[in-house]
């Protein structure tokens, strides 16, 4: 129950029903607040306890000094929680740990339930591992749950075993698109209350659903959990960047031309860690699809959130994708009375202003390393032709451009672009050439774009168009179709348009993430090998969000970010090289040059389309029993009861250590004796230095554990699918492959020195950190500024815990690892203001103990404790910043706190 202070606490009646709300124009200020900010102050106001939520907390919040650097942290308690299934494992896994736990201490195990609704959507494990075929989908879902049957028995276990926590199966559809389409409330009813719906994810695009006025970003795990487990989120009250939108989009161009616009203006401009909101005249002008496109891409230009407020364009989608009567009718009622309904004339506090005239967005790709580096469609071909001497021959770096010995010059063509005709003998005979520039995957993929219908129609049509002129795509293109929800299917099916994608070779692979995550499966066994021996400079072209470096294939150097339309054509010319505004894109049946101008649908065909071939119907279809899934899905056999039955042999699913030896009664905060350095690390070591991604290498601690268990390497899969399994993690934690730890110098990857051996020899950060636990010794991190920073992944702390680390101790901390870092029972220390290890003469060489940690018992937060390196004494900051950080720190982490909470309950 809220304290009420502001007597805020109303009612609001919507047809025979009554709610009950908490007034924001109780409090003073509030009505020039940013409609964000309004969100976070209805969010105090209901949530106010008194002592982790103050009525000062709400009065800093309603006096919001719009040009202030961000000081005064609040504690957000989203209304729900959303997650996909690589990232969600761990938060079911730690669920089940918990319950264990809880039994043996004696407690009721179904007293561990996300107490926020929690929903979860399998969608990053398919890949397009077959494709232009007509059963490419079916033959991609048996391999998906060939790969990842041991997960996906553990999900369903867990969606019946959880109240409150429900799975979208397999092969239905993106998250984010999900979110949208069926999952969103925009105003949330619980226990009688009406709120904002608001949320975090487990995925950084969790944004998209700011399109529809829902106030939600992307988080770790271990936050995600706290969420579900009733723990608000800790946040610093942000900047609000107002972008105001005018005119209109032109004919001809697509959201995807208008967010890659947004996103280099955004990228330019600089809006890390600050929320941006749209506003203005043209907000009216966006459709829904297109804000959701926008929003999307909010990870793309570094802010926490891209939203839109709440106006007739939002209840028209939400009537359009079947929400009921009585809630459309609320949203309405409950954004009027609370002041957070679109006015397009208002001019709200923001903290930065930009302004976009939609009528100057032009034809766009990105590419070809970066969302935000935007060109121009019709420079696109003579971009390329520079671009693509970075990724040909020897580079002079100072220069930035080749330098050869001119016997060695690479041949060039008519835009100077540099070109190595190669013979490729496709395996049913047919002889081809492809060159630097040649398009080997063209992907109709991703939450960004497949969830926009307008979009979505223009690419079928473009393929109709192409197809009744005889145009082909390229034979060494590899086309895949990845909607991001069942709905696509069902209004391509009634537009009579199926036919002409298939026609063309964009066959339905898959309803989920997959060329954006890099699950765009191999390139034909043929091309594969052309690429590679000659060391071509290939490219894909996809309609996602991301296409950075290695990401995408393995065998494709350059990446591009296209509207669907434009991915069409970029199959049926074959080459970045070609210029598609101008130049033809293939011949006609007669021989006759086809160029992308004829094959382009009009304004009014897609318009036409789309109004009759999307309706509420197809919405109310594909959702209507959306988590009970298909057949494979119910046949899986699962365990019974309230707890998890581990397999031991399984490599994918273990039961994690968190709680082993754990009593109801809290151990003392102790001081730390003895400690050695497991790594010493510079400035701005990101999240992805620390949590293992990507591939497993057979020669590391991880693929020597899989291979140990009987796993092939050719089923090692990636760290993302083995979440489940702390084994793995722990053994690829600090392992990336560019990480430098300066103890063991002249080294890179996950690499230190063992100190519990004669003369410290280097050895693999895992095994030392075993032999360090086997003799009792504790660890401690030393790191430079900005610790911890990109994304806020969960395994980053998880694994520093487990590898034994007590201690932290850098310049400066990326907020969110800080905060995860304490969720983890690790103590996060800031060296003196202008110090660092390197002024401080330490070599991480030097045996550690820290003393002042247990003022903590104490119940208040020690400002310093004292360290001694050697000879070395400083007096470190202690970075616990708030009451609910340290009650985590002395119960041994997040989930010991919420754990003994619920117990005692």
């Amino acid at each position: 129950m809220s304290a009420n202070s502001f007597d805020a606490r109303s009612t609001l009646q919507v047809g025979d029903e009554s709610y009950e709300i908490f007034r924001l124009d109780k409090v003073e200020g509030s009505a020039r607040l940013p409609y964000s900010l309004k969100v976070l102050l209805e969010n105090l106001l209901r949530t106010e306890d008194g002592a982790n939520i103050t009525a000062d907390h709400i009065r800093a919040l309603g006096g919001w000094d719009s040009q202030a650097q961000p000081s005064q942290e609040i504690q957000f308690t989203p209304a729900r929680v959303i997650m996909q299934d690589f990232t969600g494992v761990p938060c079911v896994v730690d669920l089940a740990t918990m319950r264990e736990a809880v039994k043996e201490l004696g407690g009721d195990p179904a007293k561990i339930n996300p107490l926020a609704p929690a929903e979860l959507v399998i969608d990053h494990s398919v890949i397009a591992d077959k494709f232009g075929t007509n059963d490419a989908f079916k033959q991609n879902v048996e391999l998906e749950y060939g790969r990842n049957k041991e997960r996906y028995q553990f999900l369903r276990w867990g969606q019946t075993a959880f109240d409150e926590f429900k799975v979208v199966p397999p092969g239905t559809g993106i998250v984010h698109q999900v979110n949208i389409e069926h999952l969103a409330r925009t105003v949330m009813v619980r226990n009688g209350q009406a709120y904002p719906d608001t949320l975090v994810g487990t995925d950084s695009h969790t944004t998209m659903v700011n399109g529809l006025g829902v106030l939600g970003w992307g988080v770790g795990g271990i936050e995600a959990e706290a969420a579900m487990l009733g723990q608000p989120v800790s946040m610093l009250i942000p900047r609000v960047v107002g972008f105001k939108l005018t005119g209109e989009l032109k004919p001809g161009t697509t959201a995807t031309d208008l967010v890659l616009t947004i996103t280099e203006m955004l990228r330019k401009h600089g809006v890390v860690g600050k929320f941006v909101e749209f506003y203005g005249e043209g907000v009216a002008a966006t459709s829904l699809a297109n804000r959701a496109t926008i929003g999307n891409m909010s990870p793309e230009f570094g802010s926490t959130a891209a939203i839109f407020p709440i106006d007739g364009e939002t209840l028209n989608y939400l009537k359009l994708t079947g929400r009921s009567e009585q809630q459309v009718a609320l949203v309405e009622a409950y954004a009027k009375e609370q002041g957070l309904w679109l006015d397009p004339a208002a001019e709200p506090d923001f903290s930065e202003k930009l302004e976009l005239d939609l009528s100057t967005v032009v034809p766009s790709i990105a590419g070809p390393k970066r969302p935000q580096d935007r060109i121009v469609l019709a420079e696109a071909a003579e971009q390329f032709a520079q671009d693509v001497r970075n990724y040909v021959g020897e580079a002079d770096e100072e220069a930035g451009k080749e330098s050869f010995p001119a016997s060695d010059a690479p041949a060039v063509d008519h835009n100077g672009a540099p070109t190595k005709p190669t013979q490729v003998t496709a395996a049913d005979g047919t002889v081809y050439e492809i060159d630097h520039g040649a398009v080997t995957v063209a992907a109709i993929t991703s939450c960004t774009n497949t969830s926009n219908p307008y979009v979505m129609v223009a690419a079928a049509l473009v393929a109709k168009k192409a197809v009744e002129k005889g145009l082909t795509r390229k034979p060494w293109v590899k086309t895949t179709l990845a909607p991001g929800s069942k709905v696509v299917t069902d209004y391509f099916d009634k537009a009579g348009l199926t036919p002409y994608l298939d026609k063309l070779g964009f066959n339905l692979v898959g309803y989920g993430c997959t060329t954006c995550i890099g699950n765009s499966g191999p390139l034909d066994e043929e091309v594969s090998k052309a690429v590679n021996e000659a060391d071509l400079a290939v490219t894909s072209v996809l309609s996602g969000n991301r296409n950075f470096e290695g990401r995408i294939n393995p065998d494709v150097k350059m990446n591009y970010l296209a509207s669907p339309p434009l991915v069409v054509a970029y199959a049926i010319a074959g080459s970045m090289k070609v210029n598609i505004t101008e130049e033809a894109i293939g011949n006609d049946t007669e021989g006759n040059p086809v160029y992308l101008k004829d094959i382009w649908p009009t304004e009014a065909e897609v318009n036409d389309v789309v109004a009759n071939a999307i309706g509420e119907d197809m919405f109310n279809k594909s959702y209507a029993d959306v988590f009970a899934g298909d057949a494979q899905w119910q046949a899986l056999p699962i365990p019974t009861g309230n707890t998890f039955e581990w397999d031991a042999e399984s490599t994918y699913v273990r039961k994690p250590p968190y709680f082993e030896g754990m009593t109801m009664e809290t151990t003392p905060v102790e001081d730390i004796a003895g400690a050695r350095v497991l790594a010493k690390l510079g400035d701005s070591v990101t999240t992805d230095h620390i949590s293992p991604a990507g591939a497993i290498k057979a020669d590391t601690p991880a693929g020597k554990y899989l291979t140990e268990h009987g796993v092939e390497r050719r089923d090692f899969n990636s760290y993302g699918s083995r979440r489940g399994n702390h084994e793995v993690m722990i053994r690829g934690t600090f392992a990336n492959i560019r990480l430098r730890n300066q103890i063991a110098p002249g080294t890179e990857g996950g690499f230190t020195r063992d100190f519990t051996q004669d003369g410290g020899p280097v050895s693999f950060i895992y095994d030392a950190s075993q032999n360090y636990q086997a003799a009792g010794i504790p660890l401690v991190i030393l790191a430079g500024k900005e610790y911890g920073s990109g994304s806020s992944r969960d395994w980053a702390a998880k694994g520093t815990a487990l590898l034994g680390v007590k201690a932290v101790i850098a310049e400066s901390y990326e907020r969110i690892h800080r905060s995860n870092l304490i969720g983890m029972g690790v103590l996060p220390l800031q060296f003196p203001e202008g110090a660092s290890a390197l002024s401080l003469g330490l070599t991480g060489e030097e045996t550690f103990s820290l003393t002042g940690i247990t003022a903590l018992n104490d119940g208040g937060i020690p400002e310093t404790v004292k360290v001694k390196a050697g000879d070395i004494e400083f007096d470190a900051k202690v970075r616990i910043d708030t009451p609910g950080e340290a009650d985590y720190y002395r119960n041994g982490g997040i989930m010991q706190y919420v754990l003994r909470s619920l117990i005692r309950k």
